[in-house]
């Protein structure tokens, strides 16, 4: 994906906090200097293997000297091992994606014991110290995806194919989704399908949740890494995929902003997604592990790339990076050839 961030510079606007206090998370005691563990939840997702794909990009263009990538395959016991293996190999700062924002702690804790700062991308833990969390406003997601629905739908039945509960991006994502349609399109009914970011689970249940509900108006995937694929292939196996614009067209927002689904905007077979920034993430969770080595520390406030660092009710910083709204207005400004 190209996004507008990664044009920006490193340098942040903002001014260095004097404690780690004031910061919300920990420094490290590397002095700048070592290797970097990067660890990922999973690489099944093409949105993870575009994230996968710029981390060296990215890790070279921040001066970074990150190792080869590691991948939990959806596992919150096997990150875990993971990030200790990590530290036994005597990493001095670690960029992660939990899987599980609860169980993450467990690998924060044994950072923490270690001296060495870990910024999370994507998902925020629910406890523990980083340095950073860099990842994009999830609420917004279902705003955003509420409010597209809503104004193209009005009225009628929509289904959410949520992800893992168990993620705080799967419930912040849910949850606005479903509070938004509540206050401000009463008139349209929400089903919900728990998927758990899985395909399989997708495509089965909203096979079953079509058949005994054909008049769907709208679906919002909450992640078209994993549920693009098996809800086109549903779609178009029960004769419900219409081309946007035509006739019983079933209007579908997704979230991600994968090459995939900018070939299906232009296709006419989705309406819009609102992009995640896998390279941005990939970009400032180099820029923030560095600087967390170096012993920097940092505000709520705007930053120079667009986005707003906020401190989390758990006391975390985290860079809320922008999440564009994509539909077939403006996807020309995104490449689908592009990872």
């Amino acid at each position: 994906m190209r996004v507008a961030a990664v044009g920006a510079s490193a340098a942040l606007t903002l001014s260095a906090c004097g404690s780690t206090n004031d910061a919300g998370g920990s420094g490290g005691k590397a002095g700048g200097e070592g290797k970097v563990g990067v660890i990922l939840p999973l690489l099944t997702s093409p949105f993870w293997q575009s994230y996968n794909d710029y981390v060296p990009k990215m890790a070279k263009s921040e001066d970074v000297d990150a190792l080869k990538t590691v991948n939990s395959n959806s596992d919150p016991a096997q990150q875990i091992t993971d990030i200790n293996n990590q530290l036994n190999q005597g990493v001095k700062g670690l960029v992660v994606a939990p899987i599980d924002s609860a169980a993450i702690s467990a690998g924060l804790d044994q950072a923490e014991r270690k001296g060495v700062p870990v910024v999370a991308v994507d998902v925020a833990p629910e406890k523990g110290k980083v340095a950073m969390v860099v990842r994009a406003n999830n609420v917004a997601y279902g705003q955003k995806a509420c409010d597209y629905l809503g104004d193209e739908i009005k009225t009628g039945k929509v289904v959410q194919i949520m992800g893992d509960l168990a993620s705080v991006n799967g419930r912040d994502r849910s949850k606005a989704f479903r509070a938004c349609m509540k206050d401000k399109y009463p008139k349209v009914k929400v089903l919900e399908i728990p998927a758990k970011w899985e395909s399989d689970t997708a495509a089965s249940k909203l096979d079953t949740l079509l058949n005994s509900n054909p008049d769907i108006k709208g679906i919002y995937m909450q992640a078209g890494g994993v549920y693009l694929a098996p809800t086109i292939q549903t779609l178009k196996s029960k004769g419900m995929l219409k081309p946007a614009g035509t006739k019983d067209h079933i209007t579908i927002v997704s979230n991600d902003g994968i090459p995939q689904e900018f070939k299906a905007i232009r296709k006419g077979q989705i309406d819009a997604t609102v992009s995640q920034p896998a390279d941005a993430y990939a970009k400032y969770g180099m820029f923030y592990i560095k600087a967390a080595m170096n012993g920097e520390k940092f505000k709520p406030g705007p930053t120079d790339h667009g986005s707003t660092i906020v401190r989390l009710p758990n006391g975390m910083l985290e860079d809320q990076l922008s999440a564009p709204l994509v539909t077939k207005e403006n996807v020309g400004m995104f490449h689908d050839d592009d990872q």
